[in-house]
């Protein structure tokens, strides 16, 4: 594998304007001296993204079986949905446009069970913070589950509601930095786009492809750790 990314990265490099993908955006970045990423860089970080993307979205496509068994209304509307879309062959860019209600449900799945616990920032200038003092070059750590869980942006924020989300509700416009799956800001995960992507096609090519109900007698408690799934696993009947 290691191989193949070296023969894209060195092809990229040749070509006079650079793509704007993650690896567009990682061949353009400099640091304080003016330096490039060097090869070697280049192939950790890509391999970074690749690894570290299936581990979250293994349990992000796991919560949303999880919720759609436990949300069988709310599965009907999705699959209803991809009924419509009447698609044969592959899915296409359009099609994934056509999907608003699954967007809103990949949404609040997301709010509801993070994939990631938190991220972590340098404070560059000191503030206080309910009564406390934050002093700066202090590292300080973020919780997204936690901030998924405030009330005044998120209302009854243990219920699973992909309404949220509707255009005439957008609660993740509604508030800078209230939802936040990805992280925010300038850190901001750089593989965002390509999870959202492929969370939505597999949850479109489960949904119209598969039924299932969660089998009895099964802990369904979650784990948090490296990533959210449920401590027995998740124990499916598909049909």
């Amino acid at each position: 594998m290691l191989q193949e990314i070296e023969k894209i990265i060195v092809n990229r490099q040749q070509q006079p304007k650079h793509q704007n993908d993650a690896l567009g955006i990682l061949l353009e970045a400099k640091d304080e001296e003016g330096n490039s990423l060097t090869l070697e860089e280049l192939k950790d970080q890509i391999l970074l993204l690749l690894f570290a993307g299936h581990e979250t979205l293994t349990s992000a496509i796991s919560s949303f079986s999880l919720l759609m068994a436990q949300h069988p209304e709310i599965l009907e509307k999705v699959r209803k949905e991809q009924e419509n879309l009447n698609i044969t062959e592959d899915i296409t860019s359009e099609n994934l446009k056509e999907m608003p209600y699954l967007e809103q449900v990949l949404k609040e799945v997301l709010r509801l069970i993070p994939p990631v616990g938190g991220g972590f920032r340098k404070v560059i200038q000191e503030f206080e913070f309910e009564g406390y003092r934050i002093p700066k070059d202090w590292t300080v750590q973020y919780q997204i589950a936690q901030t998924h869980q405030e009330s005044d942006t998120f209302p009854n924020y243990q219920t699973f509601d992909p309404e949220r989300f509707s255009p005439e509700n957008m609660v993740d416009k509604q508030k800078r930095f209230g939802y936040v799956p990805f992280g925010g800001g300038l850190r901001e995960c750089l593989g965002k786009e390509f999870a959202r992507l492929e969370m939505k096609i597999f949850a479109s090519l489960l949904v119209r492809k598969c039924h299932w109900e969660l089998l009895p007698d099964q802990n369904l408690e979650m784990i948090n750790i490296p990533s959210p799934r449920p401590s027995d696993g998740l124990k499916v009947k598909i049909f």
